[in-house]
């Protein structure tokens, strides 16, 4: 059995896998858990991240307003399933004004490494970067240097240093909607200034495995196993109606995460529901976080479905590496 290092949450939030459900990823029985009707003049809540926090759950969750433009606030749960969302956007405290002028916010992520909570999300400097910051308490919240320049999406950093140094995971893009993207691995001693950049993996053409055929990126911050590092990412088909977003799995090497020992071939969740279907942007499935027990195996997976809602999946650390061992491209 794979085991995965790191804290036991006893209240993750989990539903049993259902009879006759053959995919490793499974949907709690009563999404969306989050609506945009959960923060007033807010369009739409999705691409949302969250961790467990003292008692319960913290989280940063992606708010696009009546207007569309595009921002991240802070919420709280008891249980990971009810939010209490705040009401205003974060405001960042930082050095350098020049990094926080404000063009737009969105699809961050959050990890508790070492002593803080780190915060990475899509931040507009001229065009897509990778925005870093942290907080202690969900209240405050301190803004970084950007970590790249110009264009880049999905930055996901791991929870502890690797070989002594920070790292990440990222998506370098273009200024549009990206119709291409590989993920690449890189590093920091600082959280400053990044280098060490090195190609992870990238698209499969034609129909060895075509749901990732137009482009990736990765997804939570990974989940360390005694296997490997466990990534979860989005993979993307161009259809005749639009882009299709489904859920992917790999399984990384703990000390070169750049080496990739096993790849799923078949995705782990794809747009089914209509909450899913039907929205913003249609046939989404978008993983941004990922809770996971280190005593059970249990993972608890967030989403956004169709730029709209958020949703909850779960699955195991084992179920997923066995789908990879069944079918590793």
């Amino acid at each position: 059995m794979s085991r995965i290092i790191g804290t036991n949450i006893p209240d993750l939030p989990w539903q049993e896998k259902p009879q006759g459900c053959t995919l490793p990823v499974w949907r709690y029985t009563h999404n969306p858990i989050i609506g945009s009707f959960n923060v007033p003049s807010v369009n739409s809540i999705f691409n949302s991240a969250v961790v467990k926090y003292q008692d319960g759950y913290a989280g940063v969750f992606r708010c696009d307003s009546f207007s569309i433009s595009m921002d991240i606030f802070a919420g709280f749960s008891k249980d990971g399933i009810h939010w209490e969302i705040e009401t205003e956007p974060i405001v960042f405290q930082g050095a350098d004004p020049e990094i926080l002028k404000r063009e737009f916010r969105y699809d961050p992520r959050v990890v508790w490494i070492e002593d803080r909570y780190y915060l990475t999300w899509c931040n507009g400097y001229h065009g897509p970067t990778i925005g870093v910051g942290y907080t202690f308490d969900f209240r405050t919240f301190y803004q970084c240097e950007n970590a790249f320049l110009p264009y880049n999406r999905n930055g996901v950093l791991f929870p502890r240093r690797i070989n002594g140094k920070f790292a990440m995971l990222s998506r370098p893009s273009d200024n549009g909607h990206t119709s291409f993207g590989d993920i690449f691995y890189s590093q920091s001693g600082d959280l400053e200034y990044w280098g060490h950049h090195r190609y992870v993996f990238g698209t499969i053409p034609g129909d060895t495995s075509a749901w990732q055929s137009t482009k990736i990126g990765p997804g939570p911050c990974p989940v360390e196993t005694d296997e490997g590092w466990l990534v979860i990412y989005h993979g993307v088909l161009r259809t005749c109606s639009g882009f299709v977003y489904r859920m992917g799995c790999a399984l990384l090497d703990l000390e070169e995460p750049w080496k990739v020992k096993a790849r799923s071939r078949n995705y782990i969740l794809a747009p089914l529901e209509l909450y899913e279907r039907c929205g913003d942007v249609p046939n989404v499935t978008f993983p941004c976080a990922a809770l996971a027990d280190a005593q059970t195996g249990r993972i608890a997976i967030y989403y956004g479905c169709a730029d709209t809602v958020v949703g909850l999946a779960f699955t195991t650390a084992d179920g997923l590496i066995d789908w990879m061992k069944k079918a590793n491209v």
